[in-house]
């Protein structure tokens, strides 16, 4: 067999590549028919996630239909909390629901001792991927960061400010920190053994580290980040991470600066214009396109890929949304979407 190496890690070698490599954001899921039919075989979402045959499936997914650059892992970043021995349930329409941690006697219920054997169907299925896919495709492996992890445990459901959980890091400092020691450690052992089973890149999705005061940044955002970025530097140097702090603007280079993250996912409420000049050349970026475009597509979709390919084209970049894929996406769009960025010059 000829092995070709992934287009993906070469960028995140730090290898600038025209047309760069591209793979979205929740790439499986709800836009595409297939994945809604197959998701008629197990309704309820965390079994879906522990059962190889079919988070396999839907992983393969979206490469079968598209010319994608990199599959990632069908699963859920609540499934830490879950194998913690949190209560955790996903609702259709009401999003997920967990058991709220409020207190010093609510985090000692967690367990670390069967945390990993909860979670061998994940790493049976990262197995099985890396047996079927092409050599030339990377395959992602993901954890929600520890403050977006927190938050969820500590809330109980999802937010727009998750207050509960920043009111608890102010008001008991000491239990929140505990309560991150865990996660991070959770974390940790989590990731190794993704690694272990074969993905070839990490992404770390900081969703909520947007609503979190300039005060707690430090605690809750950059040190759990920097905490897990130099543990994987150490254990496993040759596996690349890439961040993706959603909602922090501004303090991005704060962010770089701080967390020593090399490999940056960017949202799409930021203006590339007074970011990038401050953001070194070498580090490697990806995403920035709004989800919305992508539902639009057309025109509008063909100057919003110019306008990302000519801002990034300083730094190696990855092609991506800056979030998930919305459901109400016309699948048509991402076939439009690579057909534009492998052809437009």
């Amino acid at each position: 067999m000829v092995y070709s190496y992934p287009k993906m890690l070469k960028v995140l070698k730090g290898e600038k590549i025209s047309p760069p490599p591209i793979w979205l954001m929740r790439q499986a899921g709800r836009y595409l028919p297939e994945y809604r039919t197959l998701r008629q075989k197990c309704p309820d979402f965390l079994e879906f996630c522990f059962t190889p045959d079919l988070a396999v499936e839907a992983t393969l997914q979206p490469l079968r239909r598209y010319d994608l650059d990199a599959a990632i892992l069908f699963s859920d970043i609540l499934v830490v909390p879950y194998a913690l021995g949190q209560k955790v349930e996903f609702h259709e329409g009401k999003g997920p629901q967990l058991s709220p941690l409020r207190s010093r006697n609510d985090i000692s219920n967690l367990d670390l001792d069967s945390f990993l054997e909860i979670l061998l169907p994940v790493f049976e299925s990262i197995r099985r991927l890396r047996t079927v896919l092409p050599t030339e495709k990377a395959l992602i492996g993901f954890a929600g960061a520890p403050w977006t992890i927190f938050a969820y445990m500590v809330e109980g459901n999802t937010s727009r400010t998750f207050s509960q959980a920043v009111r608890f890091f102010y008001h008991s400092p000491d239990d929140a920190r505990y309560l991150m020691d865990f996660i991070c450690e959770a974390t940790e052992r989590y990731l190794c053994a993704q690694i272990e089973a074969g993905v070839q890149v990490i992404q770390l999705f900081d969703s909520w580290a947007g609503v979190v005061p300039y005060p707690l940044l430090e605690d809750a955002v950059y040190a759990p980040v920097r905490r897990l970025l130099r543990f994987l530097q150490h254990k496993f140097p040759h596996i690349p991470v890439i961040c993706f702090p959603k909602g922090i603007g501004e303090k991005l280079p704060l962010y770089l600066q701080t967390t020593g993250a090399t490999a940056l996912s960017i949202d799409y409420h930021v203006d590339l214009s007074l970011l990038l000049p401050q953001i070194p050349s070498h580090i490697i970026l990806q995403g920035a396109l709004d989800p919305q475009v992508l539902v639009v597509g057309g025109k509008t979709l063909e100057q919003e890929i110019s306008r990302l390919k000519k801002s990034l084209a300083g730094h190696p970049y990855i092609f991506n949304l800056g979030h998930g894929i919305v459901p109400e996406t016309p699948h048509e769009h991402v076939t439009q979407l690579i057909h534009i960025l492998h052809h437009q010059e």
